[in-house]
């Protein structure tokens, strides 16, 4: 019995063997097949193989000397100089930009939204969502005080091109105001707007258009989007929902702490104002619009897409309010040398995160997605150049397409089937569970009147008394809203890690590679913001000059004795001395999770529906 060699085993050579590589090599080489012996071989095959060998080995050293000029130059860039704008250079003349946040939307969001949309539609497996169609990188998401950011740090790296702390709205770790994107663009006589879903006062849309310490000060960035801002006015139009910051507090629908009534103070500043769908409908697609325009569409936050649909009535959609906008701008700015810089948030999909509902976080990725074609197709028809990017502030909730539901092994699946059923939010059926336990029915007729939610509602028929009963008991730890989020993502196999952020990369969109050169690759979030405002051949720092000679600039109803004490008190209270805004923390001994006080409780600094 012959003896078993290694795989690798080396044999030895022989003369036959060495002929018989030579052959192999030559045909790799001239692509033509030989068999011959040594003896047919040509005299010219000689020359031959010592000019393919000459030729390889000056091939080799011209590499090899490219790329050692190559890693020299690269060495010698300063590692903060702008990236280089690749095929076509940087682009020149009137061009408009349009910044597209996904808030909360991390990789997975797309992978579940995807495969939901192939499943409830009947699509094949290579067809794809629009964004997906043009994913030119990613991007890093920590702030300057934590690995996990917030939507105002987030934002604020792009707003302002800098790190800053977990709640800083357009606020250095100093707590010193940086010039944001919008007000450049705004001086260099650009147009600009904010369209979003959620309050126009919240973080995102803040970080463009006001400076405060905390992103709870949102009283006081509704007067700076209105032009009680150092700057004066640098906002032309604003769509989207928080419509209780600007009412006074004697108005039924005001959230304001004070009795100012920012409405009238906006049309005495020009603006005209939209407050119902009626108002958004007259505008007649943006062709029927004048600047400055402000449009508040919901006292807070426009509902969720999912629940939404079934009040087209009463609230528009991100795409028609994203049409809307780009046509009022584009009409604006058609005599103009300068185009226009509009920002464009799909801000619930965060929400959905926070709240951990899979059903409601679909359809806003679905939303956001119809958002980003109409923007696309805008740009191709369109007569000024421009470019839409898109990326997100964060990932929210921590999302998995799979979930181990039980100790033993997992099977791999998740089942969109389950989010199909769901007609309504968990944030919907709760609020409804909710009005209905405040009347102090009986028990009986509380669990009835639960599985009644999860079934039209949810779409779930197989709740267990357990999680009836956890739905109604005031006592039960968790909120009842993840109560219900928590009974559907089981069923379809959706896990979730936090009711917060994770520290995970996010993508990073764009309309054409060649206009976002770059942004191709892994990058900072700041380095994003570089983008918004290299594109624009904007002079940030300038601004942030102007803003921080401003320190005793003070809102029109500060007292003056206040203003003169300490500069900046336009940016709100000064932070307390414990607050961190630069430098990661370090473990504690203890789960407890830490934040910012609001109101004497402890606060996530998330966005969050909590």
């Amino acid at each position: 019995m012959a003896r078993d060699e290694p795989l690798l085993a080396q044999r030895p050579s022989s003369e036959n063997s060495s002929i018989r590589n030579a052959e192999e090599e030559d045909a790799l080489l001239t692509g033509e097949r030989t068999n011959r012996s040594r003896q047919d071989r040509h005299p010219w095959a000689f020359w031959r193989e010592v000019g393919l060998f000459t030729w390889a080995l000056l091939a080799t050293t011209a590499v090899i000397v490219l790329a050692v000029v190559y890693q020299h130059d690269t060495g010698r860039t300063n590692p903060d100089s702008k990236p280089s704008w690749g095929p076509g250079g940087k682009p020149t003349g009137k061009r408009n930009l349009i910044f597209m946040v996904s808030d909360g939307m991390g990789p997975t969001s797309l992978s579940m939204t995807r495969g939901y949309r192939q499943f409830t539609e009947g699509l094949p497996i290579d067809d794809i969502l629009v964004l997906d169609g043009h994913l030119v990188g990613t991007s890093r998401t920590r702030s300057s005080s934590s690995l996990v950011t917030d939507s105002a740090a987030g934002a604020t790296a792009f707003s302002c091109g800098f790190k800053s702390y977990n709640g800083a709205i357009s606020v250095l770790p100093d707590h010193s105001p940086c010039g944001t994107v919008l007000e450049a663009a705004s001086l260099a006589g650009y147009k600009t707007g904010l369209v979003v879903t959620t309050r126009i006062t919240d973080a995102t849309p803040a970080c463009f258009a006001s400076h405060v310490n905390r992103r709870q000060y949102e009283d006081r960035i509704a007067e700076q989007e209105i032009g009680e801002h150092p700057l004066g006015r640098v906002v032309d139009l604003i769509l989207g929902g928080g419509r209780c910051h600007f009412l006074p507090n004697s108005t039924d629908g005001s959230c304001r702490a004070d009795d100012r009534d920012l409405v009238s103070i906006a049309k005495e500043k020009g603006f005209s104002y939209l407050d119902d769908r009626k108002g958004f409908d007259s505008l007649n697609g943006g062709s029927e619009a004048k600047l400055p325009l402000l449009g508040l569409f919901a006292e807070k936050d426009i509902p969720f897409e999912i629940d939404r649909r079934t009040q087209n009535d009463v609230y528009p959609s991100l795409e028609e309010m994203a049409r809307t906008a780009l046509k009022i701008l584009s009409d604006a700015t058609a005599d103009s040398e300068q185009g226009f810089f509009l920002l464009i948030e799909g801000s619930r999909i965060d929400h959905a995160g926070h709240g951990n509902d899979p059903a409601a976080q679909v359809h806003e990725v679905l939303a956001y997605d119809k958002a980003f074609a109409a923007v696309l197709e805008f740009l191709e028809q369109d007569s000024t150049p421009g470019v839409v990017v898109s990326t997100s502030d964060h990932e929210t909730g921590g999302l998995a397409a799979a979930r181990q539901l039980h100790y033993t092994y997992p099977e791999y699946r998740w089942l969109p089937g389950v989010l199909a059923n769901a007609s309504h939010s968990t944030e919907y059926v709760d609020g409804k569970l909710q009005e209905y336990l405040a009347t102090k029915t009986s028990k009986s007729s509380q669990r009835s009147y639960a599985r009644e939610l999860l079934e039209k509602g949810l779409g779930i028929t197989d709740a267990t008394d357990e999680e009836v009963d956890a739905l109604i008991d005031d006592d039960y730890p968790v909120a009842s809203q993840y109560v219900f989020a928590d009974i559907i993502s089981r069923r379809a196999q959706i896990g979730w890690s936090t009711h917060g952020h994770s520290g995970v990369d996010v993508n990073i969109y764009a309309s054409s590679t060649k206009d976002a050169w770059p942004l191709v690759g892994n990058h900072e979030n700041t380095q994003v913001g570089n983008f918004l405002a290299d594109y624009l051949d904007l002079d940030v720092d300038s601004i942030t000059k102007r803003l921080q000679s401003s320190g005793s600039w003070a809102p029109a109803d500060a007292h003056p004795a206040s203003s003169a004490a300490r500069p900046f008190t336009w940016l709100g209270d000064p932070l307390s001395e414990d607050v961190r805004t630069e430098g990661l923390d370090t473990y504690h001994g203890d789960f407890r999770k830490r934040g910012l006080d609001v109101d004497g409780e402890e606060g996530c600094d998330c966005g969050g529906v909590h």
